[in-house]
C-alpha cells in the first residue's frame, strides 16, 4: 500500500500528513528540496517523499537532522508519483480511510478556504511541484491549492499550508528521542545535549 510505513501520528497532530516533492534533480534542487524536507519535519509531517532523481545524500541529511533533533519522519524515494498518488487516494493507509491529495500551485483555490473543508479523519498528501507538473496530478488531486497568487517560494507555501492544516498545533509537538534540544531564550543560546547523558550548554 502507498502508506504502509505510516502508523499513528506520533506527534498527536490533527491530520496525518505526507509531503511529496515532484521532479527532483540532483545537482540543481538539493537546497530547496532539503528545506522542503526540513519544513515538513518541523511542521508535523509524518513522511517526506521525493520523486525524480534518487539522491541518497539528501535522505542522509534529513535523517541526520532527525537523529539529532528527534522525531520519526519517514523519508523515501517514489519511482512513479502518479501511480503513488492514485493508490494513496484509493487506498489511503491500507486499513484506514482513503487519502486526500492537495496539490500546491499558484493557480489553485485559496489555501485558507481549502484547509477548512478538509476532514480531520483522513490522511493528506501535500504535493509540491517541480519544473513541470504532469496534468494527471492536477486532475487526480481533490484540491489544487494556492498560497497567494504572486511568485514566491514553494518552501514558504508549504510552511503556511502545513501550519493551517495542523491548526498551528505543530509548535507544541514533542520530538521523541532528541539528542539535541533548543530551549527558547531571549538572551543567548541554550541547548541541551544528551549525547553523554543529560547536559546543558549555553552561549
Amino acid at each position: 500500500m502507498a502508506c504502509s510505513h505510516l502508523q499513528a501520528n506520533m506527534a498527536g497532530l490533527p491530520i496525518h500528513t505526507t509531503v511529496l516533492r515532484l521532479g527532483y534533480r540532483v545537482g540543481r534542487d538539493p537546497r530547496i528540496t532539503t528545506h522542503l524536507g526540513l519544513v515538513a519535519r518541523a511542521l508535523g509531517a509524518d513522511a517526506f517523499l521525493v520523486a525524480g532523481d534518487k539522491d541518497l545524500g539528501l535522505f542522509k541529511t534529513l535523517t541526520q537532522v532527525g537523529d539529532a533533533f528527534g522525531g520519526e519522519m519517514h523519508v523515501d524515494h517514489v519511482a512513479s508519483p502518479t501511480a503513488w498518488v492514485k493508490e494513496f487516494i484509493s487506498a489511503g493507509e491500507g486499513d484506514g480511510p482513503s487519502g486526500i491529495a492537495v496539490h500546491l500551485t499558484m493557480y489553485g483555490e485559496d489555501y485558507r478556504e481549502v484547509a477548512q473543508k478538509l476532514p480531520r479523519d483522513k490522511p493528506v498528501v501535500v504535493i509540491v511541484g517541480g519544473p513541470k507538473v504532469p496534468q494527471s496530478i492536477y486532475r487526480m488531486s481533490q484540491f489544487n491549492v494556492a498560497v497567494g497568487n504572486q511568485p514566491h517560494s514553494e518552501v514558504a507555501a508549504l510552511a503556511l499550508l502545513l501550519d493551517r492544516l495542523q491548526d498551528g498545533s505543530w509548535v507544541d509537538q514533542k520530538f521523541e528521542g532528541a539528542r539535541l534540544e533548543i530551549i527558547p531564550n531571549a538572551d543567548g543560546k541554550t541547548v541541551i545535549d544528551r549525547s553523554d547523558g543529560e547536559g546543558e550548554g549555553e552561549e
